[in-house]
């Protein structure tokens, strides 16, 4: 299937009349087009026909070509001797405005970043202003230096000039169409852009890596589905503990098994549930915008509320789905399937029956949270199956049960459930190590080695970090030393103690809209002297959604986020900025609390193990890399001391990172 609407070798390209290819256009669009659409197309065809005029036999052009993972098209794309072309057109308009410019450089680095045949050409963008009298073009590289320049800029009768120089300045081999065209999209998206992708109908498979180095993640979703067709045909009810690296698509697959059942009057309708508030909200305002933006392009109108409510039946803060069983305790929900993401979050007994008591008005509340969701569901009377999505080492707050929480609730009170399990869940980080010992001999237990997503899906570039991270904080150093040396130039990480610096590597590192921000630790109280204030609100839309010009966004490096505002969500660039709450001394890590005017040791072990997720959760973020910041200190202020700071530094300048 073709990609693009139309498509043809230069030289019949050429020969085509406008109305042809223009018809050829319309006929592929899935939407009734408007003469605005025909009009552009029209002027675009004309246009390039005049420029490719002297390259009869040299290449081939597309129309529309899809990008699957950003949602959109490219207006043309052009293959001429060893460059491939990105041309992004604005038609009548004058001027060369930045929002098109990153429009236009995403394409040109989705291509060099997902597109097989394209990873080893030179891309160029080009942003083509139809009403401009002229344009101006500094052809230049960027600091990735991958092969793809920064865009360019021309009027419509400019184009074969600055096409002609990136020609002399660019060298490889001549593309041969048919090849290039053979070549595999094998895309990473962010969560957002997934859920999006998904709820917009297209398929795990066409927004995701199934290269042979990664697990595809259409085997976990097939995994998941039999086990809803067998609960459902043999009226059984089942549990399913799928479990990942972080990063590895299990918040994908999740959405993935929830977008196959968003009908609410089937039998095996599902509801996605998460307890990460920031992720539900970001989530769901991101999926009202598509769906707003996507009927305007069908040319039909919807308010924003009217797209808020169907989302709304599609992802569900938990601890709301928990309230609403709490209103009727014999009635089933009407999802037979539910889908609880970062299950290992939900809380244990004592955090439950104080938030009842509290909140609620409900004493002797009785059940953990995972043993009161099993319940609602077992409220049905033929079969249901709940779906737990785990991360191993991120509980980071007081009261989150981890996973073993939920097989004891199984085992005490729903004995007659199948349980269906990764053989991974007895790894140390999974805590669930005693009670699968005693599962082993039980029939209703089924291990699964497909429900285990083992590669990160997070870094197209570098799929090990969180192997890296993994070793960093259990100061394995030499198998620290050896991961970096694998990650090389694919993911970059630097080392500073200077603020300014980090935000200038990530300004100049990132391309287009590439999102970067500063995440810190909640805990991280005395970075206040660097203008970072943990307690200041941010708004997660704002800052995960919303773009350059917005002062709220990530991308002005004002507003921080923390452990709880970024996990499940991603940037491209990260700058950690490391505090004093987190330290390294020669017997280990060091946990400390801001209290009142001073630090204070951390003794007890599970808050110990709360800090040490968090920059868990900090390091993991970034999709193709990130600045550490380890301040300076102030000998002058007794809660800066540079003795806090500097131990740390050296740890990590010890494991091989580069000093910025």
């Amino acid at each position: 299937m073709s990609r693009a609407y139309y498509s043809d070798l230069i030289n019949d390209f050429l020969v085509r009349g406008p109305d042809e290819i223009l018809g050829a256009l319309s006929r592929s669009s899935p939407f009734a087009v408007e003469t605005t659409q025909r009009n552009a197309w029209m002027e675009q065809v004309v246009v390039l026909q005049n420029t490719l005029q002297q390259d009869s036999g040299r290449g081939k052009v597309y129309f529309e070509y899809a990008v699957p993972r950003l949602g959109k098209r490219i207006d043309v794309l052009v293959l001429l001797d060893h460059v491939v072309f990105v041309l992004e057109f604005k038609v009548g308009e004058t001027q060369f405005l930045s929002g098109a410019k990153d429009q236009v450089w995403d394409y040109a680095v989705d291509l060099k970043n997902f597109h097989e045949t394209s990873h080893d050409k030179a891309i160029a963008p080009i942003l083509i202003a139809t009403g401009a009298e002229i344009g101006f073009s500094v052809i230049a590289t960027s600091a990735r230096d991958d092969g793809v320049l920064q865009p360019l800029h021309a009027a419509s009768d400019q184009i074969r000039c600055v096409m002609d120089q990136v020609l002399q300045f660019c060298d490889g081999p001549t593309i041969n169409p048919l090849v290039w065209d053979g070549g595999g999209y094998h895309p990473t998206p962010t969560i957002v852009e997934a859920a999006m992708a998904l709820y917009g109908g297209h398929s795990v498979t066409d927004i995701s890596r199934n290269d042979a180095s990664a697990i595809n993640l259409g085997r976990t979703t097939d995994a998941i589905s039999e086990v809803i067709r067998s609960s459902q045909a043999q009226s059984t009810k089942s549990i399913c503990l799928v479990t990942g690296v972080p990063g590895a698509g299990k918040t994908l697959v999740g959405l993935n098994i929830a977008t196959q059942h968003t009908n609410k009057e089937a039998v095996d309708h599902a509801v996605f549930l998460s307890g990460n508030g920031p992720l539900v909200t970001i989530l769901r305002e991101a999926l009202a915008r598509d769906k707003v933006r996507r009927e305007a392009e069908a040319g039909r109108r919807m308010k924003k509320g009217e797209a808020m409510s169907e989302v709304k039946l599609f992802i569900q803060n938990v601890h709301h789905y928990r309230d609403e069983c709490l209103i009727d305790t014999e009635r089933p929900p009407i999802e037979h399937v539910a889908i609880f993401d970062e299950a290992q979050r939900a809380w244990n007994l004592e955090q439950t029956a104080s938030f009842m008591l509290r909140k609620k008005q409900k004493a002797d509340f009785n059940q953990s949270e995972p043993e009161f969701l099993i319940s609602c569901l077992n409220r049905h009377k033929d079969w249901a199956v709940v779906v737990c999505l785990v991360g191993g080492g991120q509980e980071i707050n007081t009261g989150e049960a981890g996973i073993e929480e939920w097989i004891d609730a199984l085992q005490r009170s729903f004995a007659d459930w199948h349980i269906h399990i990764s053989p991974r869940l007895q790894e140390v980080e999974y805590g669930a190590g005693r009670i699968l010992a005693q599962l082993k001999s039980q029939p209703n237990v089924h291990f699964n080695s497909d429900l285990h997503l083992d590669v990160s899906m997070r870094s197209f570039r570098a799929e090990h970090v969180s192997a890296l991270v993994k070793n960093m904080l259990d100061i394995n150093l030499d198998d620290a030393r050896e991961v970096l040396a694998e990650l090389a130039d694919r993911y970059p990480i630097v080392l500073t103690r200077h603020l300014a610096k980090a935000k200038a590597w990530l300004k100049a590192q990132a391309r287009g809209t590439e999102r970067y921000g500063m995440v810190v630790s909640s805990q991280a109280q005395r970075l206040k002297p660097h203008a970072i204030d943990v307690k200041s609100p941010m708004d997660p839309i704002h800052w995960f959604l919303d773009g350059k010009d917005d002062v709220r966004s990530s991308f002005y490096l004002e507003d921080v986020a923390t452990e709880f505002h970024v996990q499940g969500l991603e940037l491209d660039w990260a700058c950690v900025v490391w505090d004093a709450d987190f330290r390294f001394a020669a017997p280990g890590w060091q946990h400390h609390s801001f209290v009142g005017s001073k630090w204070q040791h951390i003794h007890k072990a599970e808050r110990q193990g709360y800090l040490k997720n968090a920059y868990r959760v900090l390091l993991t973020r970034a999709r193709q890399g990130m600045v550490l910041v380890v301040p300076e200190g102030d000998p002058d202020d007794l809660t800066r001391s540079p003795s806090f700071y500097d131990p740390t530094f050296e740890y990590l300048k010890a494991i091989g990172l580069q000093i910025l």
